[in-house]
């Protein structure tokens, strides 16, 4: 395991949240939603790189997160359906057209990638210390 890219990871996810919330605090909706879910795909990624896992695709990160983590239970279910809820959000911020996001909604997402990535952050330091 790369310890030294696992952590520049988590350091991304770090600053890539700190992003969404300042993109928040200015009434940015498209781009927090787009912020938290990269702060979340970068944590996602750091956990992956503790098993020397990797995808150049989003989709197989999320795929190989079900597999290795979340199916054998490392993981809670409800952390793996927030972040498709949020790769979905972030397709249709991105992609979609008349799209429109609640704030209180977007405000909530925002508490739950903290969540998220405190969460996976005890896993991944529990797997660098094995």
């Amino acid at each position: 395991m790369n310890i030294e890219l696992v952590n520049y990871k988590r350091k991304r996810a770090r600053e890539t949240l700190s992003d969404a919330k300042a993109m928040f605090e200015h009434a940015r909706l498209f781009s927090t939603v787009n912020r938290i879910y990269y702060a979340i795909f970068y944590e996602v990624v750091a956990l992956l790189l503790t098993k020397k896992l990797s995808s150049a695709k989003h989709s197989g990160v999320r795929s190989l997160f079900n597999r290795e983590f979340v199916k054998i239970g490392i993981v809670k279910e409800k952390l793996a359906d927030f972040y498709s809820k949020m790769f979905d959000f972030r397709q249709k911020a991105d992609y979609g057209d008349f799209v429109e996001f609640e704030e209180e909604k977007v405000r909530t997402w925002l508490e739950e990638a903290e969540d998220f990535i405190n969460e996976i952050d005890k896993v991944v330091e529990g797997l660098i210390e094995e």
